[in-house]
């Protein structure tokens, strides 16, 4: 059985394409080159990581900023959910903005740090699929290092967490095989076989709930993209979860590819967390 797919408006594609065949492909840029944790970074990118406390938590207002930093709190414990960060890390405002969100519908938050590798690599797409997957196995450690330290938070109720992310942060979620989780969020992220992938190697659990966000016109990962290299791409993760009957896909008609605080995007992610996590 197919996802349930929250269908907007719909998107002819065609034009679209044909406009795009000739287009240029742009250069890519890299810049540094590690894109593998030492065991000291691989410590940072936890304890650096942006966490947002509900006031439950910390009996005050709302903390966002460092693990590291974080108050004692009030002992109570919360459901949690791992956001995967995107190429930009968490210098994007819209994450902070996204986890206070959270907060303040009574959900934690962490969202663990890549950049606490020096010499991280970064890049301007598109470049060499094969430098794309070296960071793909970056981030997906970084989700069992997330994974590990959940259950030593003193503000984490275990049995209620969800994983999700955006864009290259999404990937890892795609791909994680852990089973820990209740349910997964993917923003900005396909779940095909494209530019920014060797194989998209999904593997998203059929009997959990998924919820796949994204623009109908999303710059990288949309039909609107001249070098998404798959002509037969269709910009969404229905395809992937066609098995999945907890599964819905929402495509947000002319939305920017960072769109997690839009209106929609929050009120399919509130409906979606309090039905599974209940805060």
């Amino acid at each position: 059985m197919s996802p349930k797919f929250i269908k907007l408006s719909s998107l002819f594609v065609a034009t679209l394409l044909a406009s795009n065949v000739f287009a240029q492909q742009p250069a890519g840029e890299i810049k540094d080159t590690e894109t593998v944790h030492t065991e000291a970074s691989a410590r940072e990118a936890i304890s650096s990581a942006q966490v947002a406390l509900p006031a439950s938590v910390t009996g005050a207002a709302v903390y966002l900023g460092a693990l590291s930093a974080a108050p004692a709190g009030t002992g109570k414990r919360v459901p949690v959910v791992v956001f995967m960060h995107g190429s930009s890390g968490l210098a994007l405002k819209a994450i902070g903005e996204w986890q206070q969100w959270l907060a303040g519908i009574g959900i934690a938050s962490i969202a663990p740090n890549s950049f606490a590798l020096p010499k991280r690599l970064t890049y301007k797409s598109p470049i060499d699929k094969a430098v794309y997957e070296k960071i793909h196995a970056l981030r997906l450690s970084e989700v069992t290092l997330a994974a590990r330290a959940l259950p030593d938070l003193p503000w984490t109720d275990a049995s209620r967490t969800v994983l999700a992310g955006t864009s290259e942060g999404a990937v890892p979620v795609a791909r994680y095989t852990g089973t820990e989780f209740l349910g997964r969020i993917l923003m900005a992220w396909s779940c095909e076989d494209n530019y920014f992938v060797q194989n998209h190697k999904t593997a998203l659990p059929d009997d959990k709930p998924v919820l796949n966000i994204i623009s109908s016109v999303d710059p990288f990962f949309s039909a609107t993209n001249s070098w998404i290299g798959n002509p037969s791409a269709q910009g969404h993760c229905a395809a992937a979860l066609k098995n999945n009957k907890q599964a819905s896909v929402l495509l947000i008609p002319g939305a920017p590819h960072t769109l997690m605080n839009l209106p929609q995007a929050r009120a399919a992610a509130e409906a979606f967390l309090r039905d599974l996590l209940k805060p």
